[in-house]
């Protein structure tokens, strides 16, 4: 039986930002699908399994959805199809699922887009940035979904 990890979400016009806690993972696998289908699963450090399937409110383009996995979680970079903000993350009108919430660390409004880009990992990796304003690109540090299974030799 698997189980859930915490998943926090934000978005900004163009990407959907997941931050899955779960530390030390091993084995992680990200899948993702244009009509906005998303699957993760890990093993945690005592061996248990935790996965978790997303139907994305709207479509979005798997080869430019990237995933940093660090010490403490992974976070999951997901580019949209279209620019634009989300209603909500997913399709279903339904509330959400209770390990599913809001990533009030990464939240911006879309008034509040354009000076707030300053997304940082909960990691222990001071070093480990998303979208800062400098001249690295937002996806510094991020692998793209296929190099991501490469290197995990799935």
């Amino acid at each position: 039986m698997s189980r859930h990890p915490e998943v926090l979400w934000a978005q900004r016009s163009d990407r959907v930002f997941l931050t899955v806690a779960l530390p030390d993972a091993k084995d992680i696998s990200v899948k993702s699908y244009p009509e906005g289908s998303f699957s993760f699963s890990a093993t945690g450090l005592h061996g248990e399994i935790f996965h978790f399937n997303l139907e994305f409110y709207g479509k979005i383009v798997p080869e430019k959805c990237r995933t940093k996995a660090g010490l403490r979680n992974i976070i999951c970079s997901i580019q949209k199809e279209e620019k634009g903000w989300w209603k909500r993350l997913l399709k279903s009108e339904e509330k959400p699922a209770p390990y599913i919430k809001v990533d009030w660390n990464k939240w911006c409004d879309e008034d509040d887009e354009e000076s707030n880009s300053d997304l940082a990992s909960d990691d222990d990796d001071d070093d480990v940035h998303v979208g800062e304003d400098d001249e690295s690109s937002d996806d510094e540090g991020m692998l793209y979904l296929p190099d991501l299974e490469k290197a995990r030799g799935n």
